[in-house]
């Protein structure tokens, strides 16, 4: 079964799209990792890091606005720092009471609140970049590759498999509820029962959600194990990396590399 939400990939003949697993991952956790490295308030480090997700996502083929839309699931866990505007000390630029607490916004901390969640939003773009222009499965080869344990893999693997296998489940239980359900002509009539009616519904479509899961994992389980399952999804060998994927690799790193200098530089 294939849902397009559940699966970012995206299949493409662009430049990004035929570069090597290995040397995307590789690149992208660098970019992430000196993303991270970033000083609090080197807008135009932002800047040049922002201009290269954007190009390489250009360079893709699929169009800014896919990135640009999932890239909001970031907005939830950036919304994690929003106490620092609060909390860091320094020049008041706003405050308010709430019952016998006054709170002060201050400068500092809303330049560190805005640099995370510039960096955050960067580095999910870049992430999704990956997802987008290489097949999980690919992905997970590239992790063996260098040298990812192989127990963690597995979980990696197992955990994008069952989304499927739960996805699927969920939409047996609504076609089920949907089939059971009844509609009336009457427009003044509305479906269904009440708020607390429809929480125990749900509770109950949960609960056996989880059973069926459970269920379901052991004759997989079973089926991986009759079919010679030791721990680790083998698959084909690996080709050599063409010179191309290692000029990619190169210019990759010495680009990340100037970042990082020009980086420290603006922060002294």
């Amino acid at each position: 079964m294939h849902i397009h939400f559940l699966d970012p990939y995206q299949a493409g003949t662009s430049l990004i799209h035929r570069i090597d697993a290995r040397v995307k991952l590789i690149l992208v956790l660098a970019f992430i990792f000196t993303t991270a490295l970033i000083p609090v308030g080197a807008w135009p480090i932002y800047l040049l890091l922002l201009v290269i997700v954007l190009a390489s996502e250009f360079l893709s083929g699929i169009g800014l606005g896919y990135f640009l839309k999932r890239s909001t699931l970031a907005l939830p866990f950036v919304l994690a720092a929003f106490p620092l505007v609060f909390t860091i000390p320094g020049i008041p630029l706003f405050g308010f009471t709430i019952g016998p607490w006054e709170f002060f916004a201050s400068s500092p901390g809303l330049e560190r609140f805005a640099s995370i969640a510039l960096k955050s939003w960067i580095s999910v773009q870049m992430a999704i970049l990956l997802t987008a222009t290489a097949p999980f499965p690919d992905i997970l080869a590239a992790m063996r590759a260098l040298g990812v344990p192989r127990l963690l893999v597995a979980i990696f693997g197992l955990m994008w498999r069952y989304l499927f296998v739960f996805a699927d489940e969920v939409l047996r239980l609504l076609r089920a509820r949907a089939a059971r359900s009844g509609v009336s002509e009457n427009p003044g009539l509305r479906a269904g029962g009440t708020i607390a009616w429809r929480a125990q519904i749900t509770g109950g479509l949960a609960g056996n959600l989880f059973v069926r899961s459970i269920e379901r994992s052991d004759r997989i389980y079973a089926a991986m194990l009759a079919r010679g399952y030791d721990g680790e999804i083998h698959s084909l060998p690996q080709m050599k990396m063409e010179s191309f994927n290692w000029a990619v690799l190169v210019l990759g790193g010495v680009t990340i590399s100037l970042v990082l200098a020009l980086s420290i530089l603006v922060g002294n």
